[in-house]
């Protein structure tokens, strides 16, 4: 927030975060609801949230970017697995372009959230940072929608390693990467298997002598093009929007589909990602060995290397792997359950990261601590029990943005209906009871390890968090809100739905 912005002022709308979902979100409430005054609260002093953020070696999209950049904004770059300072650009051009960055107040935290239904809005409290220490104040909006996606960007996952201390050479998590480190000739062993470490592997690989990735068991991994070749052709045939429009339509279609046909043959699908990537390091016993999980593709989110890089350092020799427990660490590196010992000048714990639902934010509903556990989510943006409120979450088996698009264009239909009914503010309820389900439909350890926090997901329409985005296109902007969404009373109090 600038020096010149008060901070008790009032919004119709209020974003919370202003990443890759903020700034789409911003622009929908542009274009769908114009005239309504807003704000992105952005707690860093940048926009492009994760792809600000992370610096560490190689970062890059794990889905391709003509379905993770935005449907209004075509994607122009030549690689379709795009690295992180390009998705950046991309995400500042759109927020410029659109004019949307002089609506962001940087370095303002929302800390606390209060709902007063008898004046019908929200009374944020926030944090300002400036030269002069930190400034606390309030601000108020009739809507209030968290962008800041679910993970906890201040930590993350940090398990306990016996012996840490008695390491004598440099210990990195990726989320919080030095400046300028300079990894040169040295042994690096990367702790974990998911799309960061494989990731930073072959990045790596390149400058340091040898790069260990130390797992503890085997995650699916699949070669994917660096670039579109059909795309390419399309954008050099086509006018840029159409291009970019089918060459999108493409790419949800075939994802969509390798998704269903992991999920209904399990077995075929493990046959072929086994053979793709036996067929590129020409190794059975390493493939059984390394890349062969005990789960079945997609129940853990597939990990994508471009231009099978990953594999391509191992052949070079520059990289390896091992499955193996760590029992302790030793001044020289890592003492393995199996008595091996890996040698180490660099030591990366890409062991995950937390989840943590809405940036921390506490909410409060008419005095009442909101217990999210007990709530449900509607149409995987609004949540039962607490009016005028929506949160973004995008797919787990599909580019994140796929599905906060569809979000954001369901907010801006609420407001579009409040205002036609002259509703002040509306909250979602079922009208039978509903069988609860987790919010995330994953095995992965860092969803298991903190989704209870979260809402829950239902047993039907429009209670589940659906992952099939040809289905969400069908029916979420065509639900009759009516039949789900209902007024709120002045000073009603609000109780959970069970």
């Amino acid at each position: 927030m600038n020096a010149a912005q008060p901070l008790a002022e009032h919004l119709d709308v209020v974003i919370v975060g202003a990443g890759l979902s903020g700034i789409g979100a911003a622009y929908r409430l542009q274009a769908e609801q114009p005239g309504r005054s807003y704000a992105i609260l952005e707690a860093r002093d940048a926009l492009g949230g994760t792809w600000d953020l992370f610096r560490y070696p190689g970062i890059r999209s794990d889905s391709d970017m003509f379905t993770l950049g935005y449907p209004f904004k075509p994607w122009r770059d030549a690689k379709s697995i795009a690295d992180g300072p390009a998705i950046l650009r991309y995400i500042t051009e759109t927020a410029t372009e659109n004019g949307i960055d002089k609506h962001i107040r940087y370095g303002t935290k929302v800390v606390g959230a209060e709902w007063d239904s008898g004046e019908s809005q929200w009374t944020l409290t926030v944090e300002r940072r400036s030269s002069d220490g930190v400034e606390r104040g309030t601000l108020t909006c009739g809507f209030l929608y968290s962008c800041s996606g679910y993970y906890n960007y201040d930590h993350g996952h940090e398990p306990e390693f016996p012996g840490i201390a008695d390491f004598a050479g440099t210990v990195v998590h990726p989320q919080f990467w030095p400046a300028d480190f300079d990894y040169t000739g040295k042994r690096v062993v990367v702790i974990g298997s998911g799309a960061t470490a494989v990731t930073l592997v072959p990045a790596m690989a390149e400058q340091a002598e040898l790069v260990t990735m130390l797992q503890r068991s085997p995650t699916w991994i699949s070669a994917v093009p660096g670039r579109d070749k059909v795309a390419d052709r399309m954008r050099e045939l086509l006018p840029p929007n159409l291009a970019h429009r089918l060459i999108r339509t493409k790419n949800i279609l075939l994802n969509i589909g390798f998704y269903q046909y992991c999920r209904r043959r399990p077995a075929a699908a493990r046959k072929l990602l086994t053979g793709l990537t036996t067929r590129i390091l020409k190794d059975e016993k390493l493939v059984a060995e390394h890349f062969t999980p005990e789960y079945n593709p997609w129940d853990q989110r597939l990990c994508a290397v471009p231009n099978a890089d990953f594999f391509k350092a191992m052949r070079k020799g520059k990289a390896e792997v091992v499955t193996d427990h760590i029992e302790t660490f030793v001044p020289e590196g890592i003492r393995l359950k199996s008595g091996k010992v890996l040698a180490a000048d660099v030591v990366v714990t890409a062991t995950g990261l937390q989840l943590l639902a809405f940036g921390g934010v506490d909410l409060v509903v008419d005095g009442a601590p909101v217990e999210l556990s007990e709530q449900f989510v509607w149409q995987g943006t609004m949540l039962t029990g607490v009016p005028n409120f929506a949160v973004c979450i995008g797919y787990t088996n599909a580019s994140w943005t796929l599905r906060a698009d569809l979000t954001s264009r369901l907010v801006c239909k609420v407001l579009g209906y409040m205002d036609r009914n002259g509703y002040r503010a509306v909250v979602p309820q079922s009208q039978r009871s509903l069988q609860e389900r987790p919010l995330l439909d994953l095995a992965s350890g860092y969803v298991q390890r903190s989704i209870g926090d979260f809402p829950r997901q239902g047993d039907r329409h429009p209670w589940q968090v659906r992952q099939n985005y040809l289905l969400d296109t069908a029916m979420v902007l065509r639900t009759d809100l009516g039949k789900t969404l209902r007024p709120v009373a002045a000073a009603e109090v609000l109780e959970p739905v069970h």
